[in-house]
């Protein structure tokens, strides 16, 4: 199973009490759908998943899936350090009915290679969801290398792999190596273009917030064939890919989307608002795209 081209990791709106506005996050999910977007992937890095209780995940998950219902796909994040935490999290978001799990590598713990393939094939057996894995070293501490991505790709229900090592070789070496109809998706808006070059599928993006339906006909550019189009229009949003990420995700992204009236409220702490320097390159690049 693939679970579309174009899919973005949706930020988790919050009020003014910082409590999780569930209202908000159905409505923010129906624009995406409506704006390129193939699937959603609840509570991921860009979501801020470290900071939601299981109970609000949970939540997030049912309401995301009540708004969007067969229009989408929804991917709940149910990955942490704790394998056992993840499993019962995988088994309560497999009961509000999501399409399928985000398993992100385990970090702080850095576990070896063997105890990757033990914790990702140990989740994955106990659920009967399509599993994406998710490989972030600059956030994990370890990067999962391509020979245990391609054993986990032997594993039935491990279909994917969101790779945001941002190592080209990586992919193309995970491309020789995994299953066949095994499927890579980018976890960097500005790599998108490139790995469907080396056999990537799709990507799992940030910047699907605001330039969802650029993002889509980038995407469907390169696959029609129409290469040089696609280039161009990857160099018309590079900019904005490496804008988001002038400060830690998801901080600029939800500052972008306050500025276009879609009030997802500020970051829980440890993350903080952007600086005002960060604020008006954020805008100018909206504003020179025409996003705004």
């Amino acid at each position: 199973m693939v679970f579309g081209r174009v899919l973005t990791a949706m930020v988790t709106p919050f009020n003014e009490q910082m409590e999780v506005d569930y209202d908000q996050a159905k409505k923010l999910a129906c624009y995406l759908v409506e704006h390129g977007n193939d699937g959603i992937v609840v509570a991921g890095t860009t979501g801020e998943s470290p900071t939601l209780s299981a109970d609000e995940k949970i939540k997030l998950f049912k309401a995301v899936k009540e708004a969007v219902g067969d229009k989408a796909l929804v991917i709940a994040g149910t990955g942490s350090y704790d394998t056992q935490a993840s499993i019962k999290l995988t088994k309560e978001a497999e009961k509000v009915g999501v399409d399928g799990i985000m398993l992100v590598v385990p970090y702080y713990s850095k576990p070896s290679q063997e105890g990757l393939y033990q914790h990702f094939k140990t989740i994955a057996a106990q659920t009967s969801l399509p599993v994406l894995l998710y490989n972030i070293p600059g956030r994990t501490s370890i990067n999962m290398e391509p020979e245990t991505i391609a054993r986990l790709s032997e594993i039935d229900n491990i279909v994917a792999v969101k790779e945001a090592s941002g190592k080209m070789d990586q992919v193309s070496k995970i491309k020789a190596l995994a299953k066949a109809d095994f499927v890579i998706y980018s976890g960097d808006d500005s790599l998108t273009l490139p790995i469907l070059s080396v056999g990537g599928y799709g990507i799992i993006s940030v910047v699907g917030h605001v330039a969802g339906d650029q993002i889509k006909e980038m995407v469907n550019l390169y696959l029609a064939g129409k290469v040089d189009e696609a280039a161009k229009l990857h160099v018309k949003l590079f900019d904005l890919f490496k804008t988001m990420f002038i400060t830690a995700n998801p901080v600029p992204i939800k500052y972008a989307l306050n500025l276009k009236g879609m009030n997802v409220g500020s970051v829980r702490l440890p993350l903080v608002e952007a600086n005002d320097q960060e604020k008006a390159a954020i805008k100018a690049c909206l504003e020179k795209l025409e996003l705004l």
